[in-house]
């Protein structure tokens, strides 16, 4: 009986390493430390601004954020800009007003534009979309305990490219170790100090790429911090709720159990 148990075990340790192998063609995550991370994280406000910054500058040549308003970015619990900046920020772009049929400066009510690479994905729900931990297979373990881990994929593919390339059917690839499949076509978009922080923030591809990463977790999740104060209250709710059943129980039945004593 032991030896059966013992090749059953050995062979379900090598079916595991062969799964384990297979995953690694899906790309590596890496496991960024992000301050929203856990049920009382929180946005870090000056991150999402030199998120932002990183993807106006460089990010939003190609991709857009055609579902979040430009309004949102003076919400509590975001960039927190002004009113005053946001606005400024909105008139950097121009949208296309058909009362005018013409193009317009944004207003806060508008969104930011679409991507103006139609081959480029919207950004919007990216960190939402993508899942970067998987956890044992069937179980989901690593979900549980780390998230889904969209931002940690984002800031893994901006940090994973080797600087190996290669050319098929006149499209040039790059090597990149945590994309699946080990090539993108999206050309390196981060180089070291490509943008200037105010803050004097360390402005490394490291850093950039986590940065902008919690933006685009921001961009997909606005409400997050709000959610968690919710099921934080749920919770708190459920315990007090469950001790007073528990009591009321206790009381209920106390007279009874006290005659079977007898």
């Amino acid at each position: 009986m032991l030896k059966k148990l013992a090749i059953s075990a050995t062979a379900a340790l090598a079916l595991s390493a062969g799964a384990a192998s297979a995953a690694g063609s899906d790309g590596h995550v890496e496991d960024f430390k992000f301050s929203f991370e856990g049920p009382f994280g929180a946005f870090d406000q000056n991150q999402l601004q030199r998120g932002l910054k990183v993807y106006t500058e460089v990010c939003s040549a190609c991709h857009g954020l055609q579902y979040v308003p430009l309004r949102t970015l003076a919400d509590e619990g975001g960039p927190s800009f002004t009113e005053d900046q946001m606005r400024a920020y909105a008139e950097r772009y121009e949208v296309y007003d058909a009362e005018l049929d013409d193009y317009r400066p944004a207003k806060p009510t508008d969104h930011f534009p679409e991507s103006g690479d139609p081959n480029a994905p919207d950004l919007s729900l990216m960190a939402k979309a993508r899942a970067g931990f998987h956890g044992p297979y069937g179980t989901g373990l690593n979900q549980l305990f780390k998230g889904m881990g969209g931002a940690e994929y984002i800031a893994s593919i901006l940090t994973g490219y080797t600087g190996e390339e290669k050319e098929e059917a006149g499209t040039l690839f790059y090597e990149n170790t945590a994309f699946p499949g080990g090539w993108i076509a999206m050309a390196p978009p981060l180089y070291e100090e490509a943008v200037e922080y105010d803050d004097g923030h360390s402005n490394s591809i490291h850093h950039m790429a986590q940065d902008v990463s919690a933006f685009l977790m921001w961009t997909a999740e606005p409400k997050m911090m709000a959610r968690k104060q919710a099921g934080f209250v749920a919770v708190l709710f459920l315990v007090v709720l469950s001790v007073l059943l528990y009591l009321t129980n206790k009381r209920i039945w106390a007279p009874v159990k006290g005659k079977k004593t007898h």
